[in-house]
């Protein structure tokens, strides 16, 4: 007796260690596989604004098709620098696979807390003058990315003012304290030249005071243009009200700022170069590729949109080729 319960006793051990091995050796195959992996990234921005949400939708849009599952923490600096390196601090301390960096500052925040954690950036002017890559085509070992800025886009923005409103005093608001902006309004000034433009400019340190920026603009300005600047494009509304107004019309930095009421802009898809960054970091994250495999990309060709109801309500007289031209865009 006392000899069967030994028998039966070891059998019993016997067929749960086995079950125990074969348990080890499904979950290795699914791990190896990635089937039940789960990344974790870490994304901020400097702010809420419609460009900027619409290039995180896109990132998250592409991760989504190459069918990797993500867990994300989203972080918003809400306008303010402090906020900015701590956010990416907290995402290295918390072990992140990826960091997802939506705008220029918040690219130079992530840089500066890693050299080790992949960062993938967007809505970025000028990565190589902002000190964020070395070079477009050698980016750096961790951080690489997709610009928001068309190398004809400001060219072609001041030459359809021009064209329109010749010899017209340009206004402008903008932050100087962002990096990105510093570059464009200097685009904007070697764009000018040979012109008949005069560019006059306004420089504001927040939001709040975007308004007024603009109201001391009405008596000199016949036209506003406003770049992406993440300072100004977050209080978009402000300029739209004095450009209503006062019947100036406005031109923007890229489509989304049309959907918030400004006139015209040639501009990209910020969803778009989101969508592009989400496919690089899936190749990233899978271990196909790291970030030095990647050179810094423009965004894609970009066109001339026009917001036909911001056109009457700021004054501008329709020119009929515009609707053949032009993706007309509506006011949200």
């Amino acid at each position: 007796m006392k000899k069967w319960l030994q028998i039966m006793t070891a059998a019993a051990v016997f067929s749960l260690l086995a079950a125990c091995g074969s348990g080890d050796g499904s979950s290795g195959e699914t791990q190896a596989s990635g089937e039940s992996e789960t990344y974790q990234i870490g994304a901020t921005q400097i702010v809420e604004h419609p460009s900027l949400d619409q290039a995180y939708k896109g990132f998250q849009a592409a991760l989504k098709d190459k069918g990797l599952d993500v867990e994300y923490d989203f972080q918003s600096a809400q306008n303010d620098q402090n906020n900015v390196k701590p956010i990416s601090d907290n995402f290295v301390a918390d072990g992140v696979d990826l960091i997802f960096a939506n705008s220029t500052p918040s690219a130079l925040g992530a840089l500066q807390a890693t050299n080790d954690i992949p960062i993938l950036f967007t809505s970025v002017t000028d990565a190589v003058g902002a000190g964020l890559v070395e070079s477009m085509d050698e980016p750096g070992d961790n951080i690489t990315g997709v610009l928001d800025l068309h190398p004809d886009a400001i060219n072609k923005t001041v030459e359809f003012i021009d064209a329109n409103f010749p010899d017209a005093t340009v206004g402008t608001v903008y932050n100087a304290g962002e990096q990105n902006s510093v570059a464009q309004i200097e685009s904007v000034k070697k764009a000018m030249e040979g012109t008949g433009l005069k560019l006059t400019e306004r420089t504001v340190a927040n939001s709040s005071e975007v308004k007024d920026a603009a109201t001391t603009l009405v008596s000199e300005a016949d036209v506003f243009y406003i770049i992406t600047d993440n300072t100004v494009v977050s209080a978009l509304d402000s300029v739209v009200g004095v450009a209503n107004e006062q019947d100036i019309p406005l031109m923007v930095g890229e489509p989304d700022s049309l959907k918030g009421g400004g006139f015209a802009t040639y501009g990209i898809d910020y969803h778009t170069i989101g969508y592009r960054t989400g496919e690089m970091a899936a190749e990233i994250l899978k271990g196909e590729k790291t970030p030095q495999d990647f050179p810094v990309e423009y965004p894609p060709e970009i066109q001339l949109f026009i917001n036909k109801q911001a056109a009457e309500e700021q004054g501008v007289e329709w020119n009929d080729s515009w609707d053949e031209e032009a993706e007309l865009v509506e006011t949200e």
